[in-house]
């Protein structure tokens, strides 16, 4: 008998029919004699209803009240869930983050998970029940509802099989594993059977919506068996041919990885690049610039700063285009004059596109070979970052598709393995 935990998104929790099916498949395993903790998002589309209805009372809702708004989806979907359990004859129990412990910073909007009572959890198992949890959601250490943003399902789900010890965390989405990039974009990408953690975290981190990064962080840091398969698939189909479908996240590289120089591409449509002109270049400059941003809870990702002319320099960093005008308000607020900078520029129209594969380590010429096959696209190149595992770069948005496409067939990431 194995403690597995299982994640369903949005998507399986899209009507009461795709719930019956999740009731279905969770039961299929309890009757194979596992232990089933279950982690559900909202139904789709239920969370955008619900902040769209705060602001409509207010344009700037207050964070705590909107996380308190925004955690009732995954509430009504964990009861939904425990009846449809039940309804099969099975012991079914639901929990809020709050119920069960999920101790968060007070971060509203985006918290961090701090630390997991999993004791409750633990007494209803050992009873035989299916413990159904309410996923994106913890409290704070005065009872205050948090919750985790976007994608905090995941997190929640691998956090918990964290605590619990779990034998393995099963990812459930609209899609049936990782693929070497969007099929949406690139027709011929490839389902990957399995992909590093290195590999993962990077994909997540460069625009990958199959997992949340921060899910894939803790599945690292806590050594979590973790797979992503399809919730859309028959819910009674075997459980080796299950436990066949997805994609593995490894813990290590095997000799058949060793042979792709390059995994996947990712990219990110939600990019901005601010540039702050005409800045001394001196030592703690950037602190300077990149401090207030910080404070202001900012992200910043890829960061460039130009050769030096009779002491100027040009800085230029991106972040989340969600949080482009609050960055170009510090900016031009704290920052500007107190560095007696030029100008501040912005461009909210540009995308990142990724190469990633561990083969990259053993294998030269990657990025030359990736810049000459943009070149001959005619598509230019705005900023550049590389890792041990992959190679970044920023363009107009315009070009996102044709990069993706012209790359994936450069690398014959088209082609069998």
């Amino acid at each position: 008998m194995a403690l597995i935990v299982h994640k369903y998104g949005g998507t399986s929790m899209g009507s009461p029919e795709r719930i019956k099916n999740v009731a279905r498949r969770v039961a299929k395993w309890k009757s194979a004699g596992h232990q089933l903790v279950v982690v559900v998002s909202a139904m789709s589309g239920e969370t955008n209803r619900l902040l769209d209805l705060a602001k409509s009372i207010s344009s700037s809702p207050n964070p705590r009240e909107l996380d308190v708004i925004a955690s009732t989806g995954e509430q009504v979907a964990m009861g939904l869930l425990a009846m449809a359990i039940s309804e099969l004859g099975l012991k079914a129990r639901s929990y809020t983050g709050a119920q069960v412990r999920i101790l968060t910073d007070n971060a509203y909007n985006k918290a961090r998970i701090q630390s997991i009572d999993e004791s409750r959890i633990r007494s209803d198992l050992d009873e035989g029940m299916v413990v159904v949890v309410a996923g994106f959601q913890g409290v704070d250490e005065r009872g205050n509802i948090t919750t985790l943003g976007r994608g905090g399902s995941d997190t929640s789900a691998v956090a918990l099989a964290a605590a619990l010890k779990a034998d393995e965390c099963l990812i459930y989405t609209d899609v049936d594993g990782v693929y070497t990039t969007d099929p949406r974009v690139v027709p011929e990408a490839r389902r990957l059977h399995a992909v590093t953690f290195e590999e993962m975290l990077e994909m997540a981190s460069l625009g990958s919506k199959v997992l949340q990064i921060r899910s894939v962080e803790f599945a690292g840091k806590y050594k979590v068996p973790l797979r992503v398969l399809s919730s859309l698939t028959d819910p009674l189909m075997s459980l080796e041919e299950e436990a066949k479908s997805g994609t593995l996240i490894t813990f290590e590289e095997d000799s058949k990885m060793e042979q792709a120089i390059i995994s996947g591409i990712a990219f990110n449509r939600d990019e901005a690049k601010i540039t702050v002109m005409g800045v001394p270049d001196r030592p703690g400059i950037a602190y300077t610039i990149l401090g207030p941003i910080g404070d202001a809870n900012i992200d910043v990702d890829m960061i460039i700063q130009n050769a030096s002319v009779d002491g100027m320099t040009d800085f230029s960093f991106t972040v989340h285009r969600n949080e482009y005008q609050q960055a170009l308000d510090v900016l031009n607020n704290q920052v500007k004059a107190h560095i007696k900078a030029t100008d501040i520029r912005g461009d909210n129209r540009i995308c990142k596109v990724s190469l990633v594969g561990v083969g990259m380590r053993t294998h030269a010429g990657i990025a030359s070979k990736m810049f000459r096959t943009l070149s001959e696209e005619g598509i230019n190149i705005l900023m550049i970052s590389t890792s041990e595992i992959k190679i970044s770069v920023v363009i107009d948005e315009k070009y996102m598709e044709l990069a993706v496409r012209t790359l994936h067939k450069a690398f014959d990431l088209d082609q069998p393995v």
